[in-house]
């Protein structure tokens, strides 16, 4: 069984080498994150979404530090999300924000921001915030936010997805730089560092352990296991099951794969059984004997 990871271990005493790990992970999940915002949105005339496009809304109007305004924005999320997310996620937020804040105003300052062109701008600053936030999220911890906001929002109104309510927020704000910046190409620029940000948290946190499963069902189970195996080298999980409407026995076959072998999977059952009917889903990690071998 997993235990939850905390700042105490199992005799109740301070885990001072898993807050020296929370630490590592926040500097280096800053230092990415205030490139990403910094270093390349900085200079780049638009907003990504959330707090930090907010941020640099006011900087480019009043001046005003991107790390101080990020940080005053978040402390009323955080009142307001309390309940909703958690005394534990709130305290290891606010060390991350404090973190992150610092190393936007006091360190990157003395670093030269990029000047190239917007779209490239548009791309790095999507890849760089999407790797610190990844790393924040990796240590159960957050950039805060509209993470916060999300989340109350989504105990208030159930039927809306997280996803959903984060992408209107975002919306919201990259559009928002659209008469902040003096061109409609800043909303482009918005969105693309946005959904390259997305990405790359998706393929950091579940990416190098993507996988896909495939479901057979067929008469011929066995068949298809042994051609499989001898294809594939992948082994597979037998289910017998029983057709709702017939009432013929079929067997439900089970086969985790990578997706690269997915074609070779399908191959081997059409090999075994034309008539077998396949389904493969993707999944976002794969543990066991042939994958990850260890759940951290």
């Amino acid at each position: 069984m997993n235990k939850k990871k905390t700042l105490f271990n199992l005799k109740g005493k301070f885990d001072y080498k898993m807050l020296l790990w929370d630490l590592l992970y926040d500097i280096a999940g800053s230092i990415l994150y205030a490139a990403g915002i910094y270093t390349f949105a900085g200079n780049a005339g638009f907003a990504p979404g959330g707090v930090s496009g907010l941020a640099l809304i006011l900087n480019h109007l009043l001046g005003l530090p991107v790390g101080m305004v990020t940080l005053l924005f978040n402390i009323p999320l955080v009142v307001i999300s309390y309940k909703a997310v958690g005394k534990a996620l709130l305290i290891k937020s606010a060390k991350t924000m404090v973190i992150s804040s610092l190393f936007l105003d006091v360190i990157f300052p003395f670093i030269p921001m990029y000047t190239g062109s917007r779209l490239m701008a548009a791309i790095c600053s999507g890849v760089f915030m999407g790797a610190g936030m990844a790393l924040f999220y990796i240590r159960g911890s957050s950039s805060g936010g509209i993470d916060f906001l999300a989340l109350t929002i989504k105990k208030k109104k159930p039927h809306m997805t997280i996803g959903v309510i984060t992408l209107l927020i975002d919306l919201v704000v990259i559009l928002l730089g659209w008469p902040v910046f003096g061109d409609v190409d800043a909303v482009l620029y918005g969105v693309a560092s946005t959904v390259v940000s997305t990405i790359v948290i998706d393929k950091i946190l579940y990416g190098t352990g993507a996988g896909t499963l495939a479901i057979i069902i067929t008469e011929k189970g066995s068949q298809i296991g042994v051609k499989i195996g001898e294809n594939v080298r992948r082994g597979v999980t037998m289910i017998p099951a029983e057709g709702g409407y017939t009432g013929m026995r079929r067997d439900v076959i089970l086969c985790a794969c990578s997706k690269a072998e997915a074609y070779l999977v399908k191959s081997a059952v059409q090999e075994a059984d034309e008539k077998a009917f396949v389904m493969f889903t993707e999944t976002s990690e794969v543990f066991g004997e042939g994958f990850k071998t260890e759940i951290k």
